[in-house]
């Protein structure tokens, strides 16, 4: 079981530290923060810009399990945003951020308002594509070289989830 919140200042340290033990977990698909610096960054963009990130926690340890942000969110005719996600080491594989997706998914539909929902994810990211997909995300394309992290462009898919109601 899961719980999805609005992330807070206060889950600086929380989430410092997670993303530093999951460093390795995360490379090479994306580079987190891993100071308070960055951190601050991080959270002052949410707080300037059409975004809103959500910490998934876990129910029996409290423990955050993954984070979830809804990015460069634009109503008005599209009511679309890109979704970014990324889980904590030390609780993978419970399907914690299954759970936490589906969720994710419908708070963007219910809270945000959003018809269209994209996740673009590096072909080689099994991990994450699998999850999408047990979601109900679909393929909708192929983007090469798409975003440059770690040092390269990398080629991306896109996929997304419909509110039909």
């Amino acid at each position: 079981m899961i719980n999805l919140q609005p992330v807070r200042r206060t889950d600086a340290t929380e989430l410092i530290a997670g993303n530093l033990a999951s460093r390795n977990h995360h490379y090479p698909w994306m580079r987190n923060f891993t100071d308070l610096a960055g951190f601050e960054d991080w959270f002052g963009n949410l707080q300037s810009s059409a975004s809103q990130a959500l910490v998934v926690r876990d129910t029996e340890s409290g423990k955050i399990a993954g984070v979830f942000t809804f990015s460069q969110i634009f109503m008005k005719a599209f009511c679309s945003a890109y979704l970014s996600y990324y889980s904590m080491v030390h609780l993978a594989g419970r399907g914690l951020m299954t759970e936490g997706l589906k969720q994710a998914v419908a708070y963007g539909f219910r809270e945000i308002g959003l018809h269209r929902i994209e996740a673009n994810i590096q072909p080689d990211n099994l991990r994450s594509l699998a999850l999408v997909q047990r979601a109900g995300f679909h393929k909708e394309g192929f983007s090469p070289r798409y975003l440059f992290i770690n040092g390269d462009w990398r080629d991306h898919e896109r996929w997304a989830i419909i509110n039909d109601q």
